[in-house]
């Protein structure tokens, strides 16, 4: 894959996982009543997406990442935008301190609450916030990197308290680290192309941003129905068919933000796997609910889901 196509893959998925903590802080604040910590949540979390949204087309579901790199390339002020993002990011975030880490009901309903130690987070498969809450610095990023973060300088955060109120201020801390990995993505921005140039691989469509957010450019479609055939049949078969794999099985993992999102996959050496398995964090990590409410109050139950931050999209199965 192409450096920049790298670097701004980093910065993409640093942005959503900002995004995604500010999601968990938000509903976590809504389900324990802390309804001014959730509307602090969600207008921050609104300014990420107004983000993704410039930079590739879409607020949500947006398909950016492509094997091979990126879709299109990154719009010419991009690094404006973003600085802009970043500087608004840490004019605002002591808010959430005020708002809550130091608030004593917030507090109260959340420490010694959802209690669940190491040993019980590898018994489960626990992995994310929830199991560096726990003590344990696993984190994708750093023991196996991919995307080149192994060239960025950021810290893994850590607790040792395995409370609700524990994985609150790990995602807080985490937020911080994000926005350093933002600015150090920016710097190592580097000209050039933003997908192999492998045309067995790279996507063929040119796409382009437009009022109705990502699609075609009209002069791709333009080429590919009234210029050439080659380009046609190129473009309908890698579209149909996708692309050979190479017989043989691969399992990779990367740090979602609720932990590790693994991919399996089983090839023939064809266009199409024998056999997909995807290991959602969320769908692992509900599992811990029961041992983290056993011995408490109804309403804790209410904080140990919060605290787990779970997407049903990734739990049904």
């Amino acid at each position: 894959m192409p450096r920049r196509a790298q670097v701004a893959r980093v910065l993409l998925m640093e942005i959503n996982r900002i995004g995604s903590h500010l999601v968990a802080l938000a509903t976590g604040g809504m389900e324990l009543g802390a309804l001014t910590g959730m509307t602090a949540g969600f207008r921050e979390r609104e300014e990420v997406l107004h983000l993704l949204e410039y930079l590739t087309g879409l607020r949500m579901n947006h398909a950016f990442i492509r094997p091979g790199g990126l879709a299109q390339d990154l719009p010419d002020d991009w690094a404006e935008k973003v600085t802009d993002f970043v500087a608004l990011m840490r004019k605002r975030l002591p808010d959430y301190d005020k708002l809550l880490t130091g608030q004593p009901i917030w507090r109260q309903r959340l420490e010694g609450v959802g209690y669940l130690p190491v040993d019980g987070c590898i018994a489960l498969g626990a992995t994310g916030p929830i199991l560096r809450a726990a003590g344990l610095p696993w984190d994708m990023r750093k023991v196996e990197p991919y995307c080149g973060y192994e060239e960025y300088d950021f810290e893994v955060p850590t607790a040792t308290e395995a409370d609700c109120y524990a994985r609150y201020r790990l995602r807080v801390a985490e937020i911080h680290e994000s926005l350093k990995l933002i600015e150090q993505a920016v710097a190592k921005m580097e000209p050039g192309p933003v997908m192999v140039e492998d045309r067995k691989i790279a996507w063929p469509a040119q796409l382009s941003v437009g009022s109705d957010g990502m699609g075609n450019s009209l002069e791709h479609v333009r080429k590919i129905m009234g210029q050439s055939m080659e380009s046609l049949i190129h473009h309908f078969k890698l579209v149909t068919e996708g692309f050979q794999v190479p017989p043989g099985q691969v399992y990779t993992a990367v740090e979602s933000p609720r932990g590790e999102m693994g991919c399996h996959l089983v090839s023939d050496g064809g266009t199409r796997p024998v056999r997909v398995h995807l290991r959602d964090p969320s769908f692992v990590n509900l599992q811990t609910m029961p041992a983290m409410s056993e011995g408490g109050m109804v309403a804790d139950v209410i904080a140990a889901v919060a605290s787990i931050d779970p997407v049903m999209g990734g739990v049904d199965r």
